[in-house]
């Protein structure tokens, strides 16, 4: 029996912890809707953003997240004529009664029921902050939970607090909350200076937002003015006389905007960098009349090339001296949806043809890889890449230049130089580096890019673009925007490079001398334009500003006949001439502890007398030296007087000097290009005799060739080439014709016998 009673008692007892514990879990959820509400707990962190130029000139207004214009301010920094406007039209009794107004409750109950409908809310302002704060249904239980957060907020904030609050967030029409912004869409004034005309207009509002906007419906917001200054007549803020003349009184309109005035992709990405507690007004560091310039040249150019498929532009613009940003054009139209105006063509990510080319030969340069006089062979080449086809890069006019020089092959952008001394840096050095530059998005490892990094095969933006070349217009010098900053034995180099970029005469050979690119200034310039001419670029600098440009289309089609000259360039050109329309920039620095020297202009060595050309390169002091003990090899005398030259090529030049039309050897001059010396070939058995080998002479010679092989003449001919039956052996192969003589050794030895299998079979359990 007691163990019958003690394990009723023991049941009893876990029941009740159950229940308690339910109790406490039911309890524990309500306390969030018990607690009273502090001001803190509702704070406005997300508002409206007013944007100005450098000098205080309006560029828009940005709404919040969820499109709401608002402004925040403090009840003190509000017109006393809107505050009382406000209590007298609704909720003259605010700071007498408490969340609920019962005698207007019991009002608005009695003349429900003898109208048979609702004739007034009996809202007070306290309960219309709790539906703006949780809007419920219009029901029963919707206005039970209205009044009961509007004792929570009457419970944990003053009267001031709560009518702050409630200003702040008024629906004043459209997507415009708060009475700052009302005031400021309006009228152009804030709150704190509005009068009593102004005020008892935006009282009126809050009402029907939408039938009384103002823009749109002004008779009915004039006949709510009415009732509001009747009502502050009956509360004693003004007098008859006073409403008369107050409602009377013309009010002008601000004219109705779109919120913004110009730069909105800048605007956007401003807003986005702000901290949470930003102020509501911000002074960026644009120049208003210049980006409206630069946006209406954005349209200007696009116009001009949409018949080649070129439908998009952006474009940024630099202060040297401070690296701020003063103009910035996302794309030709924000708003075109149908044109993907909203893409930031500034902050998007692109591949960017050669404008990467004068960091990689800088960074040659600083490292001694390469000196400003050293010759490069752009030539056809070709690159074994793992599990892919070869990879011969090409320019962008399908021709080769030759022996060229780094002032050369980087002015005209020529992209085998460039490929070969990227070859010599290394992929991982050049790609650290343009880490360091500030290009965070090319974050793939080195052999994901390749040998076609300084060709453009990684994605940047024109924003890291721009602030690259800021750089390398401060001669390697850091600004705010840009903490990396290089060494002083650096600056020379930065130097030679815009140098080499500004030289009108060095590009002349791609671009011409007098190009868009050419400007009556000093001014560095590089273009760019990406594979199947989806992209075109072009960014350079003056003393004074840096700018880049972009032309293209965001949906990644190609354009037609457009390259970085006739794309992006006139956008840059027009830019940069409007820029210094009044004052012309400095010259740029010239390389500091370089010497300039005579050269021969094709082989960048010290000239000899029967150099063609001489030019003027910089030299580094310790270098000259060497330019002194070693004249110039290209160029070999053929006759006594030395009137007559012949040009010592390498013989990595053969397959060029082949495809020319022209003669560029001098005139008698024979250079055997295939085969080349020490080539080794191999004859099969199994294909008979058909087996034939081409002998070729870079230039058909003007007399006829005698062809000797081992001190045997073989053929006497008028033409460049002949085919010889491949036999095996050591050969000595000699072209002669007239004084001119030219010979080569190679070798043909026989395959091996190929083995008769022709492959194997699968097993039926190996399949």
């Amino acid at each position: 029996m007691r163990n019958r009673r003690f394990f009723s008692t023991k049941r009893r007892s876990y029941f009740t912890i159950v229940i308690v514990l339910i109790l406490s879990g039911i309890l524990l959820r309500s306390l969030p809707y018990l607690a009273p509400i502090r001001a803190s707990d509702i704070a406005q962190t997300d508002q409206a953003i007013e944007f100005q130029d450098r000098n205080g000139l309006p560029l828009g207004t940005l709404l919040t997240r969820d499109q709401d214009h608002t402004a925040v301010v403090s009840l003190n920094a509000v017109s006393p004529n809107l505050v009382q406007a406000i209590l007298a039209a609704e909720d003259q009794g605010f700071y007498h009664h408490g969340a609920v107004d019962l005698k207007a409750g019991i009002r608005a109950i009695a003349e429900a029921i003898q109208a048979r409908r609702i004739v007034s809310g009996a809202s007070t302002i306290t309960m219309q902050l709790a539906r703006m704060l949780e809007p419920s249904p219009r029901t029963a239980w919707g206005k039970i939970q209205e009044i009961w957060l509007s004792w929570r907020l009457f419970a944990g904030m003053s009267k001031d607090e709560i009518l702050q609050a409630y200003l702040n967030r008024l629906p004043m029409g459209g997507n415009i909350y708060g009475v700052e912004a009302a005031a400021r869409v309006y009228f152009g004034i804030p709150a704190r200076d509005l009068n009593l005309a102004q005020a008892s207009l935006l009282a009126a509002l809050p009402n029907d937002p939408n039938d009384l906007n103002p823009y749109e419906h002004w008779e009915h917001l004039k006949k709510r003015q009415q009732y509001v200054l009747d009502r502050m007549v009956q509360d004693g803020y003004i007098t008859q006389s006073q409403r008369d003349r107050i409602f009377a009184e013309a009010v002008k309109l601000q004219p109705r905007q779109q919120g913004i005035l110009a730069a909105p992709h800048f605007l956007f990405w401003s807003a986005n960098q702000l901290p949470k507690n930003h102020p509501a007004q911000i002074r960026t560091t644009l120049d208003l009349p210049l980006q409206q310039f630069v946006e209406a040249q954005a349209r200007q150019v696009i116009e001009t090339l949409a018949r080649n498929n070129v439908h998009q532009a952006a474009a940024i613009v630099l202060d040297n001296r401070t690296g701020n940003v003063l103009a910035y054009v996302g794309s030709i139209d924000y708003f075109a949806a149908s044109q993907m105006g909203q893409n930031d063509g500034v902050q998007a990510l692109r591949q960017p043809g050669s404008t990467l080319k004068p960091f990689l030969y800088q960074l040659a340069l600083e490292k001694r890889i390469i000196q400003p006089n050293t010759v490069l062979a752009d030539v056809p080449t070709h690159y074994a890449i793992p599990g892919a086809k070869l990879y011969s890069p090409t320019d962008y006019s399908e021709t080769f230049q030759g022996p060229v020089r780094v002032r050369i092959a980087l002015a005209n952008s020529l992209n085998v130089p460039a490929v070969r001394v990227l070859e010599k840096v290394g992929v991982a050095i050049f790609l650290d580096r343009l880490h360091q530059l500030g290009f965070a998005h090319l974050n793939q490892s080195p052999d994901y890019y390749g040998l076609g990094l300084t060709l453009g095969s990684g994605e940047v933006s024109l924003w890291e673009l721009a602030q690259a070349y800021l750089l390398m217009a401060r001669q390697g010098q850091s600004t705010m925007l840009h903490p990396q900053s290089y060494s002083a034995y650096s600056t020379s180099t930065w130097s030679l490079i815009t140098n080499m970029l500004s030289d009108r005469y060095a590009r002349a050979r791609s671009f011409g001398v007098d190009s868009v690119l050419s400007l009556p200034f000093p001014a560095a310039v590089k273009t760019g334009t990406s594979s199947d001419f989806r992209d075109t670029w072009t960014v350079g600098f003056t003393t004074d500003y840096t700018v880049a440009t972009w032309v293209g289309n965001f949906n990644g089609e190609p354009m037609r006949q457009v390259s970085g000259v006739t794309g992006a360039a006139p956008l840059w050109s027009r830019i940069m001439l409007h820029l210094h329309e009044h004052r012309e920039p400095a010259a740029l620095p010239l390389p500091k502890d370089l010497v300039q020297r005579p050269i021969c202009a094709l082989s960048g060595l010290r000239p000899t007398a029967v150099c063609p050309t001489i030019v003027q390169e910089y030299f580094y002091p310790e270098d000259l030296t060497a330019y002194q003990q070693h004249p110039d090899t290209f160029y070999q005398a053929i006759s006594n007087d030395q009137q007559q030259y012949r040009l010592n090529l390498p013989a990595e030049y053969n397959e060029w000097l082949a495809m020319q039309q022209e003669p560029i050897l001098s005139p008698g001059t024979l250079r055997i290009i295939s085969p080349r010396n020490g080539d080794y070939f191999l004859v099969a058995p199994e294909r008979g005799s058909g087996q034939n080998l081409q002998f070729r002479l870079a230039e058909v010679p003007k007399q006829p060739v005698e062809w000797w092989l081992n001190g045997e003449k073989i053929a006497t001919q008028t033409s460049n080439t002949f085919f010889w039956n491949l036999r095996s052996g050591d050969w000595t192969l000699q072209a002669r014709s007239g004084a001119s003589t030219d010979q080569v050794r190679f070798q043909v030895g026989v395959a091996e016998k190929p083995s008769t299998r022709r492959g194997f079979s699968l097993t039926e359990a190996s399949r």
